[in-house]
């Protein structure tokens, strides 16, 4: 796929480094799956791990997680 931010470089199977940050947590999930631009390093992330990053920082925010720094495993 071409990039939609440069608009020069494809994207190639990788991983990126998401984080979320809500007021009184801090959530970093390393290792993610993701479409990679060769050019500018945008990362594209199927709407899957999507679903399943979200999942998992829901379940983190309730236990009152404050600050978590995690690799990525798919949700079960």
């Amino acid at each position: 796929m071409q990039c939609i931010v440069c608009h020069n470089g494809s994207t190639v199977p990788g991983t990126t480094t998401i984080t979320f940050d809500r007021v009184g947590s801090t959530i970093v999930v390393r290792s993610v799956p993701a479409d990679v631009c060769e050019n500018c390093g945008e990362a594209y992330v199927a709407e899957a791990v999507t679903e399943s990053l979200l999942a998992s920082v829901r379940v983190a925010r309730t236990a009152g997680t404050e600050v978590l720094i995690r690799e990525y495993t798919p949700a079960a």
